[in-house]
């Protein structure tokens, strides 16, 4: 059962990417560049402290972030919004200092807590471009990685918080994605 959960949430953190792939090319989702630049390099280092730390469940879903991030961050360039705020330079800095601390430690633990801390930080452009522009980002990309995280814990055999810490995140981070998109059409008074 395992096997299949894990490979459930690499099918759907993969399906994420490719819908939100197309939504960029269509003009239907904007990434921002500064989180993408963040998330590219946070992804990859979650992804190698996972494998340090030993972790074979987690490291699947980290690993497609990893490659979904690549991509992303190379459309964002083109398709993008943002990259050069006070907000946006403040929050490169302070994810980019996360990142070295995290480097520092020579704990892999202590390494993804400052991952997952660099990664809010990082994500903060993208939640206030989507608080004021809902329509720059699809709710299906968000939604699909909830379900991949879910498939994640689900996947996860051993009951220890620090296996579980990055798919909860990742579930936690990807509702309030959800929120935010869909947010106007929840405000919109229904038609009789």
């Amino acid at each position: 059962m395992q096997q299949i959960l894990i490979a459930a949430s690499v099918f759907l953190a993969s399906l994420s990417s490719f819908v939100y792939f197309i939504a960029i090319l269509r003009g239907q989702a904007k990434p921002h560049r500064t989180t993408r630049l963040v998330f590219l390099v946070i992804t990859t280092l979650t992804t190698l402290s996972l494998l340090a730390q030993g972790n074979q469940v987690a490291v699947w879903l980290s690993g497609i972030s990893t490659l979904q991030s690549m991509i992303i961050f190379g459309l964002s360039i083109k398709y993008g919004m943002g990259g050069w705020s006070k907000l946006d330079i403040f929050c490169l800095l302070t994810a980019l200092a996360g990142i070295a601390a995290w480097q520092l430690t020579k704990n892999p633990l202590v390494a993804l807590y400052f991952a997952i801390g660099a990664d809010f930080i990082g994500i903060l452009p993208t939640i206030i471009k989507t608080y004021h522009f809902p329509k720059t980002e699809v709710w299906t990309f968000y939604f699909l990685d909830v379900c991949a995280g879910i498939c994640n814990v689900m996947a996860t055999q051993n009951l220890v918080f620090d296996q579980y810490l990055y798919p909860v995140y990742i579930i936690a981070i990807n509702l309030v994605m959800v929120f935010l998109v869909v947010r106007p059409s929840l405000a919109r008074p229904k038609k009789s």
